[in-house]
């Protein structure tokens, strides 16, 4: 197999199914901000002033008298054991209920809301149907603008290696005739298909990775691009290698799953919460700058007209003593912006189950229990943590006495740090910047 990457091309010999045990993890426990962040080269144009602020440290006990725990413990997770279980961060009392979508098989019927937007829904028979999970490149750097991120209803983007992200894209409440660049698929997505009850969509994977999927009660759900209109994947139109070239149509996926015999049925999905009303905080938040390397690093910029953050990515590599830079990213298939109405930032263990893994930059990201987090909506910044109190629902956010956070109605863009990752702050400028263990 022929591991394709913007940098080299590694020829690799046929790898024998390995048992993935977790037995390792060489992710360190973050320090505090405040004491190990480094400040991160100067965007271009925009400057940043040398004279930084100390990091702000929003993860405090809320009292002396009752610490919060979580900051004694060392990040050193147990095996994912893939069982509902509840997180003891989460407070049992006078919590509201999440709005879960329980579609009916009557069409007629109007599915007022998106649980995973809190945003009414055009066309309420496209949430009578199990989600999409697709994997969308981002590298090498002339697969963009991709196709349709601005009609996703969340995205995750993490680090796979060498460097690069990925992102991959959940797809509900629309469809598009043309997503991707399709590419490979990767240990973290079980997360997220799980999550979201979701089909995975993806071009292949390192065999270790994909031998893994399919020994999961996930198999019957892995779609992967091959010959033919069903799965409808399909070359595109740009002269392009044809590794980076392959697309699919949503729109024809329904008669798809009929074809197949698969099950396509409505899921019940635990939505967020979700408001307009602004959260309390007194920490702003303009920019959030996400530098996962020379080669791979981005920026929201916060516009109050549209309550929105669009994204920034790197129009070029800081190699070779080249400076930071950005432009706009847009979508190929709507020519809209990348917007995003909420943005955040979760801190997840990343981990090698092997020494071979470690070597050639093969990640467990270990979406599972609880971590840190900060939220980014309306401009403002909410120290918060992330809890997956089930493995089959989407993750929830709360804040620090664990209450739960209310999302402004609209898109979610999870940026995926390690725990090892740090920040700082300038003013209402937050710069994370990504460490491997």
């Amino acid at each position: 197999m022929i591991y394709r990457h913007r940098r080299f091309v590694v020829q690799k010999t046929a790898l024998s199914i390995l048992t993935i045990i977790l037995i390792a993890s060489c992710a360190a426990p973050a320090a505090s901000p405040s004491e190990d962040a480094a400040l991160l080269p100067s965007p271009q144009p925009v400057s940043v002033s040398s004279d930084i602020q100390p990091t702000l440290t929003p993860f405090q006990p809320l009292s002396a008298a009752s610490p919060d725990p979580y900051l004694s413990l060392a990040t050193l997770q147990p095996l994912p054991t893939y069982t509902p279980y509840p997180t003891k961060y989460v407070s049992g009392d006078g919590l509201p209920t999440p709005v879960d979508a329980i579609p009916s098989v009557d069409t007629t019927i109007s599915i007022v809301n998106n649980p995973l937007t809190g945003l009414p829904v055009a066309d309420p028979s496209l949430l009578l149907r199990r989600p999409l999970a697709i994997k969308i490149g981002n590298s090498p750097d002339y697969v963009r603008p991709q196709s349709g991120l601005t009609l996703a209803d969340v995205v995750y983007e993490y680090y796979i290696e060498w460097g690069d992200t990925r992102f991959i894209a959940v797809f509900y409440s629309n469809d598009s005739p043309m997503v991707g660049p399709v590419r490979s698929g990767r240990f973290m997505d079980e997360h997220v298909a799980r999550m979201y009850h979701a089909f995975l969509m993806f071009k292949g994977a390192d065999p270790r990775e994909l031998n893994y999927l399919h020994s999961t009660d996930l198999s019957d759900f892995l779609i992967i691009v091959g010959i033919g209109s069903c799965p409808p994947y399909f070359i595109g139109p740009y002269k392009r290698d044809s590794y980076n070239n392959v697309f699919f149509n949503t729109t024809k996926w329904a008669a798809c799953t009929i074809k197949k015999g698969l099950d396509n049925s409505p899921q019940t999905i635990s939505g967020g919460f979700f408001s307009t009303d602004l959260p309390e905080s007194q920490l702003q938040a303009t920019r959030i700058y996400s530098f996962y390397s020379v080669y791979s690093y981005n920026y929201w910029e916060y516009d109050p007209s549209t309550n929105n953050y669009f994204r920034y990515q790197e129009s070029q590599d800081m190699d070779k003593g080249k400076v930071e830079a950005y432009a706009p990213l847009t979508d190929a298939q709507t020519e809209l912006p990348v917007t995003a109405a909420n943005v955040v930032t979760l801190f997840v263990p990343h981990i090698f189950a092997n020494p071979y893994n470690a070597e050639d930059e093969v990640y467990n990201i270990d979406l599972i229990d609880f971590g840190k987090a900060i939220v980014f909506r309306d401009g403002l910044a909410i120290p918060a943590y992330w809890n997956r109190t089930e493995m089959d629902q989407p993750i929830l956010l709360t804040n620090l006495d664990g209450t739960p956070i209310y999302m402004r109605p609209g898109r979610t863009f999870y940026q995926v740090m390690g725990t090892t990752s740090t920040y700082t702050q300038d003013g209402t400028n937050w710069r994370f910047k990504f460490q491997t263990p």
